[in-house]
């Protein structure tokens, strides 16, 4: 059996013989605390689609309960992802870029109320916190034209929310940690060309997340080279993650029918399947 986008990490089970991953979400000196065999794929191991409709027309930012000027910062990451310590930096970003808001995923209403009180608890008015309703997917990404940078989550990073959101060409600011769940978006934002997105520490998280709000030409050049990237990079080239995907499985397939055991497995990126 091979663990695939199920569950971000080790099932640590004698049952499951693979897990996949890249050498951003697992790196060599990591791999002894999987109890899986690794797959290796050259690239980042969540597939991406590289046809994804985005709304001709976007809602208005009046539509989206957005003031008609200021930066925008956003996570539409769902709400348990959100720790204490993050809140805090996000919190003293708002604070030190006036007019700023933060716009998050609408949950439930004790959610939102424990979030704006949080806020207010640390000096910023909570409303600041702009909250998104449900929307069709185009529409959702549509919408994303109204953000100015995403926010990542950790210990637990966005997934598809990263994936969405640099579709759209938004910077997506993150800090990777030991775990997989926590490198995820490492790997999305390495696979398009965007390593400058990386931070390595809390600190260093803040400072560009900082830097990039308030230096028009700095997050101009990055939202600039994301566009570029998007369809010359590997994130969104579906027919060569299908290939990859392959290739891994053929290999799997071939040790288990000569009687091997499950061992390491790494694609090479010129491969081809066969």
């Amino acid at each position: 059996q091979i663990n695939w986008l199920g569950y971000p990490g080790t099932m640590g089970a004698p049952f499951m013989d693979y897990l996949m991953a890249d050498p951003v979400i697992i790196p060599d000196e990591a791999r002894a605390d999987y109890s899986e065999q690794v797959i290796q794929l050259p690239h980042c191991y969540q597939v991406n689609d590289r046809d994804q409709e985005i709304a001709p027309e976007a809602p208005s930012r009046a539509d989206c309960g957005l003031p008609d000027e200021g930066f925008v910062f956003c996570c539409f990451n769902n709400a348990y992802k959100i720790e204490p310590n993050l809140f805090d930096v996000w919190m003293r970003l708002l604070a030190a870029v006036p007019g700023s808001v933060l716009w998050l995923f609408k949950g439930d209403a004790e959610v939102e109320a424990n979030l704006r009180r949080e806020a207010s608890a640390r000096g910023v008015d909570g409303g600041r916190l702009v909250f998104a309703e449900r929307l069709t997917k185009p529409k959702h990404l549509a919408r994303h034209t109204h953000a100015d940078l995403f926010l990542d989550t950790f210990p637990y990073n966005a997934h598809t929310t990263a994936s969405d959101a640099l579709w759209c060409g938004l910077p997506v600011v993150t800090r990777p940690g030991e775990t997989f769940a926590s490198r995820v978006a490492a790997s999305l934002v390495s696979a398009i060309g965007g390593p400058e997105l990386i931070a390595p520490d809390i600190g260093a998280y803040e400072a560009l997340a900082l830097k990039l709000a308030t230096d028009k030409k700095a997050l101009g050049a990055v939202r600039k080279k994301l566009k570029a990237n998007r369809l010359k990079t590997p994130l969104f080239d579906t027919d060569l993650f299908a290939r990859h995907l392959e290739a891994a499985y053929q290999i799997v397939w071939q040790r288990h029918r000569e009687g091997l055991p499950p061992a390491p497995v790494k694609v090479p990126a010129g491969v081809e399947a066969g």
